[in-house]
């Protein structure tokens, strides 16, 4: 008399009903994902061979193009919003310095604009970047 002990299964479950639903949810979260966008401006900034490197990271960094944009917080202010975004930017932070990057084609009038705005707003110190040659 043979006694049958408990069989064990040598299958193992079937795993394609699974991979099929993960790709079938990675599809549809990379098709309904909203991507952002940032709006980017290429400056070439002015050389000095007197600048001085600043470990400041806390900053509000504004951009200046050629043509006229001022670009804050990845974002196109326009100039007349300008200072009352500054306002809102000092209050809310620690360090009141700003950043100006402008490109070397940058308008004076624009640059001396928004220094005017930023100091308007109650920043401390202005700083303008520049590159070494």
């Amino acid at each position: 008399m043979q006694f049958e002990g408990a069989r064990k299964s040598g299958q193992a479950p079937n795993l394609t009903p699974l991979i099929d639903i993960v790709f079938l949810l990675l599809v549809f979260f990379m098709l309904t994902a909203n991507f952002m966008e940032y709006e980017v401006i290429t400056i070439d900034l002015p050389k000095a061979t007197s600048s001085t490197t600043s470990s400041n990271t806390e900053n509000i960094h504004i951009i200046l193009s050629k043509e006229g944009n001022v670009l804050v917080d990845d974002h196109i202010i326009a100039i007349a919003m300008l200072l009352p975004y500054l306002q809102n930017k000092l209050q809310t932070s620690e360090h009141r310095h700003v950043s100006i990057h402008g490109d070397q084609q940058t308008n004076l009038g624009l640059s001396v604009q928004v220094m005017d705005t930023a100091r308007q707003a109650g920043a401390s110190s202005i700083d303008i970047v520049t590159k070494q040659p």
